[in-house]
């Protein structure tokens, strides 16, 4: 399938296509993150939103589990469960993919870890958004669906904009990291043509994670196709 992908077109597409009109509350979390992290995209920045990306796929874990545990005699309350349950599963494992890959960049380049990166502020930012996905996943999923939507969306127009700040890494090879090739093989390639498009197809997991959460919030109207794109999980779910 990703042979098919034209990471450079995507990422321009993703530059060239506003950022979803975001709520209140997401306007407020970036404005935050910006006021912790800093406004320029930076490695350390999208490795905090890597460190958080992961908790909302959790919290829909409990919820779906729940709604298993009332619902079992209804197969279509279950089948839609179990989809979001796989999907969760499977968007989880594929942040710590992110965040392995720029933990390992950021060892090549002898980053050290800014202020905002030293204990306790990452226990602290990890489990205040734990509880707060936690709470929302239970009084309304749709609205946590919606949320982590405008999460991603934001996290992919981040990575677009990080590689266009950094030029150089689109003649950078890559080098020879487990987390990598890990990633490459997940994505059924034998390797990256560049840095610069291992931040792409990273930028481009975000915007299948994005239509996922617009479909499973019923705002199909917002996906954002694209040529070899894998099926958008929710896109036939009824999730309550």
């Amino acid at each position: 399938m990703d042979q098919a992908i034209d990471l450079k077109r995507e990422y321009e597409a993703t530059l060239a296509r506003p950022r979803y009109a975001y709520s209140s509350g997401a306007r407020i979390f970036f404005r935050s993150m910006d006021r912790l992290a800093g406004k320029e995209e930076t490695l350390p920045k999208v490795r905090v939103i890597e460190s958080l990306a992961s908790i909302p796929y959790r919290a829909w874990e409990s919820r779906q589990y729940g709604r298993i545990q009332r619902h079992y005699g209804d197969p279509g309350i279950v089948h839609d469960a179990q989809e979001i349950l796989r999907y969760g599963r499977a968007a989880q494992d594929n942040e710590v993919q992110h965040l392995r890959i720029i933990e390992e960049k950021l060892r090549a380049e002898a980053v050290k870890d800014p202020r905002y990166m030293t204990r306790p502020l990452p226990e602290l930012m990890s489990e205040s958004y734990n509880l707060f996905s936690a709470t929302l996943a239970r009084l309304g999923i749709r609205r946590a669906f919606l949320l982590n939507a405008e999460f991603e969306d934001h996290a992919e127009h981040t990575y677009a904009e990080l590689v266009q700040a950094h030029p150089e890494w689109e003649e950078a090879p890559v080098e020879d990291g487990h987390a990598v090739r890990e990633y490459a093989a997940y994505h059924g390639l034998e390797g990256f043509a560049s840095v610069a498009d291992v931040f792409r197809r990273i930028g481009l997991d975000e915007r299948d994670h994005r239509n996922a959460s617009f479909a499973f919030a019923g705002m199909r109207e917002y996906i954002v196709r694209y040529e070899g794109m894998p099926e958008v999980p929710g896109e036939r779910s009824a999730a309550a």
